[in-house]
């Protein structure tokens, strides 16, 4: 399994304008915007990105981060045989990921994803 970027997600009751106008000081330009999650990434380096969301619009929690994995399939089946904490089971979301959240060992929430 291979892992093809990490996004920290920052959990924010701030407009997002405030937070793209603040972050695009630093470079950042908006990729993404679902209404609930904005994600800016560095015109130079696409991968370099940082998500901002007021909830998850499917899951019960904000996860902490993101890793996008080339097999999600396989990281859910290894998390879950390894006895890890599912807090949001393997689904296929409407915007086109498939994925689940799972906490690590120091109680964050991981958010699991593949592009479908």
């Amino acid at each position: 399994m291979r892992v093809r970027r990490v996004v920290p997600n920052v959990s924010s009751s701030q407009d997002a304008s405030e937070n793209r106008e603040f972050y695009g000081l630093l470079g950042f330009r908006e990729v993404m915007n679902h209404g609930w999650i904005m994600t800016l990434a560095s015109p130079s380096d696409p991968g370099a990105q940082v998500s901002f969301m007021t909830e998850d619009q499917t899951a019960p929690v904000v996860p902490d981060m993101s890793v996008e994995v080339d097999d999600v399939d396989a990281a859910y089946a290894l998390m879950r045989d390894r006895g890890a904490e599912i807090v949001h089971p393997l689904r296929d979301e409407e915007w086109g990921v498939r994925r689940f959240f799972v906490r690590d060992p120091n109680g964050r929430v991981v958010n699991v994803l593949g592009h479908r």
